[in-house]
């Protein structure tokens, strides 16, 4: 019975910490979910549902339902928490999200090690792409007129929200790193927050927002798993890459802000938020660890 309990609060405590990854730049829940092992069941359980396996269907219904659960109580906490401490400590909690990328990427490829043997030389491609693709959008600081809504601003919301849904499900870039690349990031926290405090002034943008990132969910899910399925070495090479480039996203953060700030420097960087952040990502890599070396 006990045992049954905790395989039941699996998914939606993992769904919870991905919500918590997905509302930060820097980490994605899709990392949470490969750390927790529950990634190859996301990823595949959005293939099922529209699948013509009835039981799998079913299946696959019952574990996002779970995941998702946890996931909302999670971002509602996050939203109604982060905006406020977001724009006061950028700097602090921006070390804080370079300490979990930067312990994330070794546990990645410790993880695939054997994926990342099968590579050959020109791998290194997709790495440099995968890197490549974030800073170059970090570079660009878009920034999208979203107090009203017009076709022009509305289509950029849609494209944010798709991407952005898109790289959550990737075990690397976090999908409010490319929302801070597309100036969307703190428009949407701040209009979550509003929406949870009954104030509905932001509803267009959120569904406008939410559409893209139903758009997302269908095109890219079953794009990712193909990939990982049958193109893993190139592919986890992209993840790795897509990871480190988030490093540079991170450093960039506060020049995203509605009032934007310096880029993270040698002065403004906090080591000790950096070293929390590795020691949280250590301290979950450890846990999961030991948890299967006892089943083992």
């Amino acid at each position: 019975m006990k045992k049954s309990f905790l395989s039941v609060l699996k998914e939606p405590v993992c769904g919870f910490f991905m919500a918590v990854a997905d509302s930060v730049p820097g980490v994605s829940g899709g990392t949470v979910a490969f750390l927790a092992g529950v990634y190859g069941d996301f990823i595949g359980s959005f293939g099922n549902i529209v699948g013509k396996d009835k039981e799998k269907r079913k299946k696959s219904l019952l574990f996002l339902l779970r995941l998702g659960i946890g996931w909302l109580i999670g971002m509602g906490l996050s939203v109604t928490l982060l905006e406020s401490v977001f724009t006061k400590h950028i700097y602090e909690i921006s070390s804080l999200f370079l300490g979990l990328v930067a312990a994330s990427i070794p546990l990645i490829v410790t993880k695939e090690r054997e994926t990342l043997k099968k590579c050959r030389l020109w791998h290194i491609l997709f790495f440099l792409a995968g890197a490549g693709a974030v800073v170059g959008l970090s570079l660009l600081h878009f920034r999208a007129a979203t107090d009203s809504m017009n076709i022009a601003s509305a289509l950029y919301v849609f494209i944010g929200g798709a991407l952005a849904v898109s790289a959550m499900v990737l075990p690397g870039i976090s999908g409010s790193t490319l929302l801070l690349a597309f100036g969307l990031y703190v428009p949407i926290i701040t209009g979550l927050k509003k929406f949870f405090s009954l104030d509905f002034s932001s509803f267009a943008l959120l569904f406008i927002f939410g559409v893209g990132v139903l758009a997302g969910i269908f095109c890219s899910f079953r794009g990712i798993n193909y990939l990982l399925k049958n193109h893993r070495p190139a592919t986890v090479s992209a993840i790795v890459g897509l990871m480190a480039g988030s490093l540079y996203a991170v450093v960039m953060g506060p020049t995203t802000l509605d009032e934007p700030k310096a880029a993270i420097s040698a002065s403004t960087f906090s080591i000790v938020f950096f070293v929390i952040g590795i020691a949280v990502v250590t301290a979950f890599a450890l846990t999961k660890y030991s948890a299967a070396k006892k089943r083992s």
